[in-house]
């Protein structure tokens, strides 16, 4: 049992490259995946050899064949157990053209096995005459082609044979075992009838593999999981786009609730070329910024995105004594309490690519809550804002490749707090800014001007922080086919954009080996 060479091909051309300053599209898609020539000559050495190399071994029909010869009659000749055992193609191209994309393995050597038998009767004997043995055939100068089509059909990849075939250029038979030497010339004849079984047979294994490879590849989830909640929409947008070196694909690329349909109306992305600086790189996969936002609002919308602090590294933050020169009303009236934080994003943050880094707006309420006698007391509401609009906190990090996930921590920039409410008179917020614990250390700061770092700052980065990043540094896959693995990668920012410029790497998931091969053994009578 042998993978077909079309299943190993066309997973290929899946994924060949778009030209790196050519991509342009009609439809809305939020991800574009390029491969280099690089990264096309990656994929096509690697695919070919296993392609061609796992055909073997291949049984071929039965030949069978009467002649009649003077002075014997007819003699009745078979060629049976006709199997290519090795195959050998030193050389091989792919070339994407505006109509299809051609797959040439040339110079193909090929090596069979076979039975041989002949029988006969005369009318000088009463008898049976027969004879048989094996034989090697040696065939050279093969060439094995194919021009496939791809079209979008319906989000998934539609896949056909525009043209396909095997040219076998020359072949020699040398027989073994009875008197072989004896019947080589009368074999030699039948040169060109292997041949032809040996160019239909492998054609026809091509067209086979590529209707069951079409079968699978419309069979093929739309959506990559991410966790629970999320899915990365991978359905693809318009038709692959072919120039004379590379094809280009396009997908939607946004986040959807997992197991869902429905598809965000209220991005808007706009196309333009793309390239990786480092021309030598196999593959490119550029990202919209919507991508990231898409993201943001489904997990907002499933209600991801609020949480109670109970526990934080300095424990007196969160007991009323710890706040009682911040807050004197609050300790005055639940002295010694236990308190937590509620903490809730009251939008979507919004996520912005810029030339050097990444940014986010993250408008959050926070809700200081006094725990007493197992009642859970609000008594004040915070809202964290942006310094020149309402409710922000100003955050930029770094983003990194984590395997075939992009990933990312986030780190504090600024912010600013504004009081929503309290049940505890008026907060003098500057003083929940300072970070200090005992009133000489505020006063000594206040009257200096300078502020240590603010409690609240303090809270953000020892409890919020660490907690988005454990998230963050999972990140969420790209679209990369199973077996293949990022390597030596580099992102690249422009507006609104990040661009993913890699090698790419690959080992196999599993035996190839127990794919699925039909062997022919038919016959066919010449």
């Amino acid at each position: 049992m042998k993978p077909s060479i079309l299943l190993i091909f066309t997973v290929f051309l899946l994924f060949t490259p778009s030209h790196a300053t050519q991509l342009q599209s009609t439809e809305s898609s939020f991800i574009s995946i390029l491969i280099s020539s690089q990264g096309l000559d990656f994929i096509k050495n690697l695919l070919v050899t296993k392609a061609i190399s796992s055909l073997t071994p291949l049984q071929l029909p039965q030949i069978k064949k009467s002649v009649k010869i003077p002075f014997v009659g007819r003699v009745d000749i078979a060629f049976s157990n006709i199997t290519i055992y090795h195959i050998d193609v030193p050389s091989s191209i792919i070339a994407p053209g505006d109509t299809g994309v051609a797959i040439v393995a040339s110079g193909t050597t090929c090596n069979l096995s076979m039975h041989w038998h002949y029988s006969y009767g005369t009318w000088l004997l009463p008898v049976q005459i027969s004879d048989s043995g094996t034989a090697q055939v040696q065939v050279e100068g093969m060439e094995v082609g194919l021009t496939l089509g791809l079209e979008n059909r319906e989000g998934s990849m539609k896949l056909s044979v525009k043209d396909c075939g095997c040219y076998v250029e020359d072949i020699s038979i040398k027989l073994d075992g009875g008197a072989s030497w004896l019947y080589q010339g009368m074999v030699d004849a039948f040169e060109g009838q292997i041949g032809s079984v040996v160019e239909s047979t492998i054609t026809e294994k091509l067209k086979e593999g590529i209707i069951k490879l079409d079968s699978f590849l419309q069979a093929l989830p739309k959506e990559i999981p991410v966790d629970d909640i999320a899915s990365l929409n991978v359905t693809f947008v318009n038709d692959p786009l072919l120039s004379n070196s590379s094809i280009g694909f396009d997908i939607n690329g946004l986040f959807t609730r997992a197991n869902s349909t429905a598809l965000p109306k209220y991005y808007q992305f706009s196309k333009r070329p793309f390239s990786c600086t480092d021309p030598s790189k196999m593959l490119g996969i550029l990202l919209d910024q919507s991508v990231l936002n898409s993201a943001s609002a489904l997990y907002f919308n499933a209600e991801f995105m609020q949480w109670i602090v109970d526990k934080v590294p300095d424990q007196s933050l969160l007991n009323t004594a710890g706040w009682r020169f911040i807050i004197p009303q609050l300790y005055k009236k639940y002295p010694n309490d236990d308190m937590n934080m509620n903490i809730s994003l009251s939008t979507p943050p919004v996520i912005r690519v810029s030339q050097n880094n990444v940014d986010a707006i993250i408008y959050a309420d926070l809700i200081i809550d006094v725990l007493e006698s197992e009642e859970v007391i609000p008594v004040a509401c915070i809202s964290l804002e942006l310094l020149l609009y309402s409710q922000a906190i100003h955050v930029s990090g770094s983003v990194k490749i984590s395997g075939n996930n992009l990933a990312g921590s986030v780190k504090l920039d600024d912010f600013t707090m504004s009081l929503k409410w309290s049940k505890i008179g008026n907060l003098h917020l500057f003083l929940v800014q300072i970070h200090a614990w005992n009133p000489s250390a505020v006063l000594r700061a206040y009257a200096a001007a300078n502020f240590k770092k603010p409690v609240m700052w303090t809270l953000i980065e020892t409890v919020i922080l660490p907690y988005a990043n454990v998230h963050l540094g999972k990140g969420f896959p790209l679209p990369i086919i199973h077996g293949f693995t990022l390597q030596n990668a580099e992102i690249i920012f422009s507006y609104s954009k990040i661009t993913v410029c890699s090698d790419v790497a690959f080992e196999e998931p599993h035996d190839l080996t127990q794919l699925p091969f039909f062997s022919y053994r038919n016959t066919v009578w010449l």
